[in-house]
């Protein structure tokens, strides 16, 4: 008989979507056919980590034939079971369905089959709380040819040769951090991973760690043993609990079958492996201030030099390497640098995971060779913009990172071409913004967001920050004047030049490169006192419905909160103006852009 399996997304964006639900439904029809047994010898259900088009869950997986079903409710496990399961017979209604022909199998979606995995090569494929089902994905081979056939200068070397640069902001060649840390004097060393993702709309690390916790324990015994370290600690923060729970799982398990612990593989190289768990403040990504929150000091960033490599945790040696930079190391250790290397462009090596989220019709996590374009992204993979809309920019890096205009949607995504442009790859969060979008409103979110973040220790950042969204405050509002461009470009460069971390020195990024790329709407809303996409509230009077245009779906009246909206099915609809708050729901939901 074939061997079938069950593949059951749990990984936060389904589990808030009710996936834990679905699974205790799961278990409760399989016992009707006495197929409970969860690792029987012939059929698998297992749950399983991100899957990737996050937008699409609940979603399982039934294999040999990759069946993907979508947007789960608990009553439809039934029939999935009875039906596909046991019978063999697809259930094609609870599928997704593409531009045509109907898409049935998750290998046949564009959000997955046009990526190249290698951090997110395991992920939906295994049980993140099984060890033996890392193992058989090759789990902990990496670390074994490491300790009994390598040297540590050869992973170091191996790592240069790879090309591998740090996948957390600043993309520092990782082999070279490695090999200064194992220069630097002294007998204790650190190796720290840096799982603090507090960026808006970035989930990259934390789905990592909850659905493949090994492969970081498995680096980070690598870096260990290549900068000889025999402690590390894994500093992630609170709000990501599933994140938590399955490294702590994988930490147990590793230490019960000895990936962890005294002696590995029979060598005299130990590893003990710890994790911190952070309050969530954003400062705390910054290394030095991760370093100080480990230490249980308030989160604020020291001054460098001196560096952590040489003087790092509690004085220290530390080598600090964000999540998704150690889940590549495995991959380079079994396959070697030349593969690694012979991806990507000629600076930027390998590839990068990147969270997509905004104005897309599949949101989600995605990896990608570095040298992807943007148009590739979005219109290959994410299915393009809703409704038709046109793509106006994407925010790269998070808050911390820089806007893409439309003329650099086929630049290539690499560190060197987002650098000439003045934006950062950052850690991965990439949000796209649709035509309706105020680019100074979405200015002033993010460094409303990085001027809350501040941990205050610095002047530039503390009342810098503060000096310039108040400006954006009152542009958005209908009171800006005349300079107070000139006065946010004179800000930002004060504070990017005499700030103390990363945090100060990037957070006027958003705000120079809109200001860059978007500058007219700047200066409509000075000079004009109107917002052109007609977002921000107190520039608008109501909106109002284009009768011609109008094809009376009814759309606008089942979001409008306050019902100022009425008319007949399939006839043009009227706005009550006196009623209208210009929330903007009506807008957004409009498939035919009749109202403005």
């Amino acid at each position: 008989m074939v061997k079938k399996e069950v593949l059951l997304c749990t990984g936060t964006g389904c589990l808030s979507a009710g996936a834990e639900q679905i699974w205790d439904k799961l278990k409760e029809e399989l016992a009707k056919f006495k197929l409970n047994d969860r690792y029987s010898t012939r059929r698998v259900v297992k749950k399983t980590g991100c899957l990737g088009p996050c937008s699409l869950g609940p979603m399982m997986v039934i294999n040999p034939d990759g069946n993907l079903y979508v947007k789960l409710k608990v009553a439809d496990v039934e029939r999935i079971v009875s039906e596909d399961f046991i019978g063999g017979n697809p259930v094609k209604e609870l599928m997704i369905e593409g531009d045509r022909p109907k898409i049935t199998a998750l290998s046949d979606l564009n959000f997955v089959k046009n990526q190249q995995k290698i951090v997110l090569n395991r992920m939906g494929k295994i049980d993140p709380e099984r060890i033996e089902d890392y193992l058989e994905a090759d789990g902990y081979q990496a670390v074994k040819k490491v300790l009994t056939e390598m040297t540590p200068a050869q992973v170091i070397a191996a790592l240069k040769a790879s090309g591998l640069r740090g996948r957390g902001g600043a993309g520092f060649p990782t082999g070279r951090k490695w090999e200064l840390a194992k220069r630097a004097v002294g007998e204790l060393k650190y190796i720290v991973c840096n799982a603090d993702e507090g960026d808006p709309g970035a989930f990259m690390d934390r789905t990592i760690l909850e659905g493949d916790p090994h492969s970081i324990i498995e680096a980070m015994v690598i870096a260990g043993y290549s900068i000889g370290a025999k402690q590390g600690y894994i500093y992630v923060r609170a709000e990501y609990p599933q994140a938590i729970k399955h490294m702590r799982t994988a930490i147990r398990k590793a230490e019960d079958n000895n990936y962890l612990g005294p002696a590995l593989f029979g060598t005299n190289f130990g590893f003990k492996l710890e994790i911190r768990v952070g309050a969530g403040a954003f400062v705390c990504g910054e290394e030095t201030a991760l370093l100080a929150s480990i230490e249980g000091e308030r989160g604020q960033p020291r001054p460098k030099p001196p560096y952590p490599v040489t003087s790092g945790l509690w004085g220290r040696p530390t080598v600090i390497n964000n999540v998704e930079t150690l889940a590549n190391i495995p991959s380079i250790i079994l396959k070697g640098s030349k593969w690694f290397s012979s991806i990507g462009t000629e600076k930027s090596k390998g590839t990068k995971v990147f969270a997509i989220a905004g104005d897309v019709c599949y949101t989600g996590l995605i990896e990608v060779p570095m040298g992807v374009t943007l148009r590739e992204i979005i219109y290959e993979l994410a299915g393009g913009i809703p409704a038709g809309k046109k793509f106006k920019a994407a925010q790269i890096g998070g808050p911390s990172g820089g806007t893409i205009p439309e003329q650099y949607l086929d630049m290539a995504i690499d560190y060197e071409s987002l650098q000439e442009i003045g934006a950062i790859i950052g850690s991965g969060g990439l949000i796209i913004i649709d035509q309706d979008k105020c680019m100074v409103d979405v200015a002033r979110f993010f460094l409303e967001f990085t001027q809350d973040e501040s941990c205050g220790k610095c002047v530039p950042c503390r009342i810098g920050t503060r000096r310039m969204l108040e400006i954006l405050e009152r542009i958005v509002s209908g009171a800006g004047q005349e300079g107070d461009l000139e006065k946010l470009e004179a800000l930002s460069r004060t504070i990017k030049e005499t700030s103390l971390c990363g945090l100060g020195q990037t957070a006027p990024n958003p705000v120079l490169s809109t200001i860059k790329f978007f500058r007219n709407e700047y200066e409509a809303h000075i000079s004009e006192k109107r917002c052109p996409s007609k977002q921000c509230q107190h520039l608008r009077t109501a909106y109002q419905i284009k009768g011609e245009d109008c094809r009376g779906c009814a759309r606008c009246v089942k979001v409008c909160p306050v019902e100022a909206i009425s008319g007949q099915l399939r006839e043009a609809h009227y706005i009550d103006q006196s009623k209208c708050i210009v929330c903007g729901a009506c807008l957004e939901v409009c498939p035919v852009q009749a109202i403005s």
